[in-house]
């Protein structure tokens, strides 16, 4: 028996935003959902203390938004039961009231005017009947409040190119939020602000009161009237301080080398909740990430998160003397979870999805081969030397954490063997883990993939003739540059990669419009590094087919990076095949596309390891063999 491709696309994705909320009955529990059988939407989903489970979005909305095309924080449950949230199809703010009866079904009602703006990192201040948010006009953002009854769109802060994290103070009288500028990203250098409210909402002269060019703040949240905890960097590792507001040291509370935050590739994420006096947080490194108490008095951490659990999500709630969060083992996908803070019971609260037979899972191992953090996957049924996938995750600064992902038991469970390479630059083993890549993106993860793929060749997993190389965006850009800068690949996946860097920097979002700056070099002054690295203009140095596979919708990287590519590969005679997918922006969300995506790679992998693919539609390479 094998993984179906169906299996992969109804566990795909999983739950993003948590908030648990006390009411008297008990703890509510809000999320929300990929749906990939009803196009790919999110949907806002409600539990009740009682165990009932109810979609909160009418069927045809999405609670997602394109800030920073990545998208923040999409929603927040107002008191009663109603839903202030971002629409997919227009970008505006709408709220849902809460339906009379049972039989009532309530529609959200715009609260902002059609037109450019984007709205997400969604905040509802305390006492006051309206939601915070950040909102991007034309690469222009800052802080607004919008009245929950509809009213105008007042402007609360401006300061930063980039801004996230609003909160109110405890009294009502100040504001902190985070922000930085190009050409930073957020996890190079961000700024904690704080400012005084004025009785009409606006936010005074702002102080800088954490953070700094080489300091990352990841998240603020109010301690009392006069201090915040932030997590934040100053020693190399995002952990939790005490900032205070009247200009005395700071504080860790929190020194070890672990993380206590993430990169903020969405504005909104959580990995910090106050609760009462004491702190639900998430921590860890990226081959295992923990949910645990700790005491700010004291410092003393306890963990909730179980033995089982090896990976909890950046978002977290606590309410009521329990937190909710999403976690995750190699068997489970990932799931919400309700935890009692005080005797660190866990109950799943998410719908369950259906999983096929334990026997067809693969069992991780991390390991380091070199220096670098990689998860293997052995594939099934195959003794001695297998043919093996090397996996490469996004960003690049991110990671892949060790949860049941079905995309690689797909494979696993067809005799392909998959290593997951954490490679320098990825996040949750510390800034100067994540620093290795700077300036060297096309070089050091390259490298760092050949080692762990030359690794499973002498410890005896690997057949050296038959590795590939996969990934997805900067995953897909590692995938393409170690074709044409290694031997060490027989071919290549790449799911809307970037192949050339230069014309990429040139035409992408705002975002990351700088971000190579401080992966390549800025330019013009380092424009040769680009010309090296390129494998659009190395195309001809290729080391095996690459098969390509691009949503039409993608607004990150255009499709055009691998139009351009596979024309170079034909044009020196090298094979390739190059699918398109309508409706699809930067990764996959519908059901058709993960499964069409899915078949058409291991057609792939059959053709370069010469295996047999049987149910899967052939798969044809142009160019020569």
């Amino acid at each position: 028996m094998s993984i179906r491709p169906i299996d992969v696309a109804r566990t795909d994705g999983g739950p993003q935003w948590v908030e648990a909320v006390a009411t008297p009955e008990g703890v509510e529990v809000w999320w929300d959902e990929p749906r990939p059988h009803e196009g790919g939407r999110r949907c806002v989903v409600r539990r009740l203390p009682d165990g009932s489970r109810a979609d909160v979005l009418p069927p045809g909305w999405n609670a997602r938004n394109r800030l920073i095309e990545y998208g923040g924080r999409s929603w927040r449950p107002l008191p009663g039961g109603g839903l202030v949230f971002t629409n997919w199809s227009d970008q505006r703010l709408h709220r849902l009231d809460a339906p009379g009866s049972p039989d009532e079904t309530a529609q959200p009602v715009a609260l902002t005017p059609e037109g450019p703006a984007r709205y997400g990192d969604l905040y509802l201040p305390p006492g006051r009947d309206e939601v915070w948010a950040v909102r991007e006009t034309d690469d222009v953002r800052d802080l607004v409040a919008v009245p929950l009854d509809g009213g105008p769109v007042r402007v609360v802060a401006r300061t930063h190119h980039f801004l996230m994290n609003p909160r109110l103070s405890p009294d009502g009288a100040r504001i902190a939020w985070i922000g930085w500028n190009h050409p930073d990203m957020p996890w190079d250098g961000t700024e904690l602000c704080v400012a005084s409210l004025s009785p009409d909402g606006v936010a005074g002269p702002h102080q800088v009161v954490a953070g700094g060019p080489e300091e990352s703040v990841a998240q603020a949240e109010w301690r009392d009237a006069d201090s915040l905890y932030a997590v934040t960097d100053p020693t190399g590792w995002w952990n939790v301080h005490v900032v205070h507001l009247d200009g005395s040291p700071s504080r860790n509370l929190t020194p070890m080398e672990l993380e206590f935050g993430a990169a903020a590739w969405k504005p909104g994420l959580t990995c910090l909740a106050p609760a009462g006096e004491h702190l639900v947080v998430v921590y860890g490194t990226a081959d295992h990430r923990r949910l645990g108490v700790l005491d700010p008095a004291t410092g003393g951490l306890r963990e909730i998160g179980g033995e089982e659990h090896t990976y909890w999500a950046s978002t977290v709630s606590a309410a009521g003397g329990r937190a909710a969060a999403v976690g995750a083992t190699p068997y489970t996908p990932l799931e919400v979870t309700l935890v009692d803070l005080a005797t660190g019971g866990h109950e799943v609260v998410s719908a369950p999805k259906p999983l096929p037979d334990r026997a067809l899972l693969p069992t991780p191992e991390a390991v380091t081969i070199e220096g670098v953090h990689a998860h293997l996957y052995p594939p099934a049924g195959v003794a001695g030397p297998a043919p093996y996938a090397i996996f490469v995750h996004g960003g690049p600064t991110g990671n892949t954490p060790v949860v049941l992902d079905l995309e690689i038991a797909y494979f696993t469970s067809r005799g392909i063997g998959v290593a997951v390479v954490n490679y320098g630059g990825s996040t949750g083993y510390g800034r100067a883990y994540r620093e290795r890549l700077r300036h060297r993106w096309g070089v050091v993860d390259v490298q760092d993939c050949a080692k762990v793929a030359r690794g499973l060749v002498q410890l005896g997993r690997a057949d050296a003739a038959r590795i590939a190389i996969r990934g997805g965006s900067a995953g897909g850009w590692t995938t393409v540059a170690a074709l044409v800068h290694s031997d060490v690949f027989a071919g290549g996946v790449a799911h809307y990669a970037i192949t050339d860097p230069e014309s990429w920097a040139a035409e992408t979002h705002d975002f990351e419009s700088r971000y190579l700056d401080g992966l390549v070099g800025p330019l013009p002054e380092t424009r040769q590094r680009y010309t090296d690295r390129s494998p659009l203009l190395n195309a001809a140095r290729a080391s095996g087919p690459c098969l390509m596979l691009h949503g039409l919708e993608d607004a990150i990287v255009d499709v055009s990076q691998a139009e351009r590519f596979t024309a170079e590969l034909d044009k020196h005679g090298k094979q390739w095949a190059l699918l398109t997918f309508a409706g699809e922006q930067h990764g996959w969300r519908r059901e058709e596309t993960i499964v069409a995506a899915l078949e058409a790679e291991l057609a792939f992998y059959g053709l370069i390891f010469d295996l047999e693919t049987p149910g899967v539609p052939p798969l044809t390479l142009k160019g020569r063999a």
